[in-house]
């Protein structure tokens, strides 16, 4: 994997992946930026998020879930010192489709916490608390 990160202006990057996708990340005012971006540490986050979200998907439809929607919400805590590393992050899922077991929710959100999503187990191994949480939503219908 690979990717370049370069300065465009004050606190704003470019970054690229290597799948040739680019990226806005910026500052607040106070600090240089525009706020013209999500923020690097945001982008970590999100990351995690769409990390752990990738996993659980993939096994709900591996199990022939019903699956209409399905979001994250993360929230995140920092150190109050530098470096201002993430201490806490909870990650609750919010599925929703027709007729989901929850038994197959719970094993999808346990087996990406414990086993797949590198990213959530990268950062656990680091020091970072992270609970995992989801709940149910039965569709309703359109």
């Amino acid at each position: 994997m690979k990717g370049t990160v370069k300065w465009a202006d004050g606190a704003m990057f470019l970054g690229e992946s290597g799948s040739g996708h680019t990226v806005v990340m910026d500052g607040p005012e106070d600090l240089g930026g525009r706020n013209m971006g999500v923020r690097p540490m945001e982008m970590l986050l999100l990351g995690t998020g769409g990390c752990s979200i990738y996993d659980v998907l993939s096994m709900l439809k591996k199990s022939r879930q019903a699956v209409i929607d399905c979001r994250v919400e993360l929230q995140a805590e920092r150190a109050d010192e530098v470096p201002a590393v993430f201490t806490r992050i909870t990650m609750h899922f919010v599925v929703t489709g027709t007729g989901l077991k929850d038994s197959a929710v719970k094993r999808a959100v346990e087996l990406s916490a414990e086993k797949y999503c590198s990213a959530s187990i990268m950062l656990g191994a680091a020091g970072v608390t992270i609970e995992h949480s989801y709940e149910i939503v039965e569709f309703a219908g359109a």
